[in-house]
């Protein structure tokens, strides 16, 4: 009895250990973002921690939402040094590291959603990746964060009535060039920052897709919503490369199946909640819905084209 009582003992207390030095194992990992975790986007984002969280053996994943790890360029900063580990983030925040990210944001690039979805989680990420190698980064997938749409404080349905107004933008060279293509002044800053600078007639006007506008809540200090459709916007999920490399194939294969099915769901509430949004913005925000002419797209695609390296190479993707 003494023999059996002292073998349970020893099994249990090896058992203790083991599952201790198993926990040691597990590491800690830190996914941030810009916007609240109320945004689609970083409820998809937030779908996919919890799915890595459920069924990963050698990691477990916090998310820090609305720029609690700091603004984009931070992000940005962080992943390449890697204090942080995951990201999501707009495809154009790297553009300083690597040039031809600017452009997937380029206006009017896009000819619809699935263009857009089927090209970057398609052959033409691949040459992103490489690309991306030599800054330490990796893209994961690639999710529809929305269309882009102008609100302003006055109604602007014409190239006309942008002239003299300042437009915050994110902090990109594409979008500062359609600003100053408007003959409107761009006004970059971080998003948190926008809508006190709203509020108090810092700027004139913003531009996001409407499921940002609503979480934001732009729609209380800027009421008029042009549907100019500028761009159809990708944002991604970025993992530092040393991180991904260092995960074991079976944690591999479950990152990347949470953000495959995060994308998936994103991408159609996305979609939905567009639709939805036009409505709810006018009936119940009390918002005007303008739709303009074609000057604004005129003048914008005659500006940012020559900018676009791949601009014919992403045309080709849509046939």
């Amino acid at each position: 009895m003494k023999k059996s009582f002292v073998l349970v003992a020893a099994l249990a207390a090896a058992m203790t250990l083991t599952s201790v030095a198993m926990a040691d194992e597990v590491r800690e990992l830190k996914w941030g973002s810009v916007n609240p975790e109320t945004t689609l986007r970083e409820q998809a984002m937030s779908k996919a921690i919890e799915e890595i969280n459920e069924n990963a053996e050698g990691i477990h994943v916090t998310g820090f939402y609305d720029s609690t790890l700091g603004g984009s360029q931070d992000l940005v900063e962080g992943i390449q040094s890697g204090l942080v580990d995951f990201i999501t983030e707009g495809p154009a925040q790297f553009q300083a590291w690597v040039p031809k990210l600017g452009m997937l944001e380029a206006p009017y690039l896009w000819q619809s959603v699935d263009h857009m979805v089927n090209t970057l989680n398609g052959e033409y990420i691949d040459s992103l990746n490489e690309e991306f190698s030599s800054v330490g980064v990796k893209i994961l997938g690639t999710l529809y964060y929305g269309t882009r749409q102008l609100t302003t404080k006055n109604p602007v349905a014409t190239l006309d009535d942008l002239k003299g107004m300042k437009i915050r933008v994110p902090e990109t060279d594409l979008y500062v060039g359609m600003v100053k293509s408007w003959g409107a002044s761009p006004a970059p800053m971080n998003i948190n920052e926008l809508y006190m600078a709203l509020q108090t007639g810092t700027v004139d006007g913003q531009e996001n897709p409407l499921p940002t506008i609503e979480a934001q809540k732009f729609y209380e200090v800027v009421k008029n919503i042009t549907l100019t459709n500028h761009i159809i916007c990708p944002s991604m999920f970025f993992v530092n490369a040393d991180v991904w490399a260092s995960l074991s194939e079976h944690d591999q294969e479950v990152v990347q199946t949470a953000v495959d099915n995060a994308i998936a769901w994103e991408n159609q509430a996305v979609l939905d909640a567009e639709e939805e949004l036009k409505t709810k913005m006018a009936e119940e925000y009390g918002c005007t819905i303008i739709e303009p002419d074609d000057t604004i797209r005129e003048a914008t695609i005659e500006a940012i084209r020559p900018m676009v390296e791949d601009w014919d190479l992403i045309q080709s993707y849509a046939e």
